[in-house]
């Protein structure tokens, strides 16, 4: 027998899971950015648009979307060996925002995700992250033929707080996408910190 040696394996790391929210509005890519990282085969509750929806579905700057996410969107990403996030995205239209109380409970923290072809649809996510105090980050999902704005130009056109962090990502692409979940983990550990801090008398 070797002495001063553990005998036994190392145990396994058992991961901290963690719940983050995609929302956005209608077609600025959530579908898209949870199928780009995802560990296992997204779990995913897209419709095909139809007559019947197009009164009230918007399709003006996403003329080419054929599909809608009726109820969520499901996909997991290990960023470590010890930490395992858990990712919803939301539907995107009116009509099924009342789906959005039961997903976001337990939620860390959300991605907005802004396209820049219709910002204004990023209002009410950010409202509602806002009023229900989930921290949240917001990913500029960049579109081929869109505008590129500054990132300044696009924090004040969304009125955002100095602490909110804002970025320039592209929703295909794995490595943008985890660079804005880090940023999303981080943001909201770092608020969780900050509010758990005493008072100063």
């Amino acid at each position: 027998m070797v002495f001063g040696r553990s005998s036994r394996r190392d145990a396994p790391v058992e991961p901290v899971t963690l719940k983050i929210l995609v929302a956005g509005g209608f077609g600025a890519g959530k579908t898209t950015l949870v199928g780009a990282v995802s560990e296992i085969r997204p779990l995913r509750t897209e419709e095909a648009l139809s007559e019947a929806g197009r009164p009230v579905d918007d399709l003006e700057g996403v003329e080419s979307k054929s599909t809608t996410t009726v109820a969520m969107d499901f996909g997991r990403i290990t960023l470590r060996e010890d930490l395992v996030l858990y990712l919803f995205g939301t539907p995107g239209q009116d009509r099924f925002w009342f789906l959005w109380d039961e997903l976001a409970q337990g939620a860390l923290g959300a991605v907005v995700l802004a396209d820049t072809r219709r910002l204004e649809d990023s209002f009410a996510p950010i409202d509602y992250f806002e009023r229900r105090g989930i921290p949240f980050t917001v990913g500029v999902n960049r579109f081929e033929g869109a505008d590129d704005y500054p990132e300044e130009t696009v924090r004040a056109a969304l009125d955002l707080d100095p602490e909110v962090p804002l970025l320039m990502c592209d929703a295909r692409e794995r490595e943008s996408v985890k660079s804005v979940l880090v940023a999303v983990v981080e943001h909201a550990l770092a608020r969780s910190a900050g509010e758990r801090e005493p008072a100063a008398p």
